[in-house]
């Protein structure tokens, strides 16, 4: 069995103390909420959408998540607050759209990663 962790305790100070402080300069609990927005599988397939689309409204993402326009509207208004997703409002119709590219590279990255990740048992 192979031991994927040190059989010691030893660290190197420098690189611990040069990572803790850059870290304490860091929002790591907003960076994590990024992380968990997109970890649930519709919100994640609803970020896919919009890279390929450009932007959709409310209707067409509930149509391509197969849920109801109030789920995808519950889903939408969370990737909103994150700053993931923003949206613009044509007489009764809300379009939404992924917020800038970091979003839409976070968002090819996860996949193209997905494609070429060995599933390790």
């Amino acid at each position: 069995m192979i031991k994927d962790y040190c059989e010691v305790s030893l660290f190197d100070q420098e690189k611990v103390s040069r990572a803790k402080r850059n870290l304490s300069e860091q929002k790591p609990v907003e960076a994590a909420q990024v992380f968990k927005a997109l970890s649930d599988d519709t919100r994640i397939k609803i970020a896919y959408a919009l890279l390929l689309e450009d932007e959709l409204c409310v209707c067409d993402v509930a149509n391509i998540v197969g849920s109801t326009t109030a789920t995808a509207s519950h889903h939408l208004r969370l990737l909103r607050t994150l700053g993931l997703a923003k949206y613009r409002k044509e007489g009764k119709l809300v379009f939404y759209s992924l917020d800038d590219d970091h979003v839409k590279n976070l968002i090819k990255i996860a996949f193209a990663h997905q494609k070429e990740v060995v599933k390790v048992e």
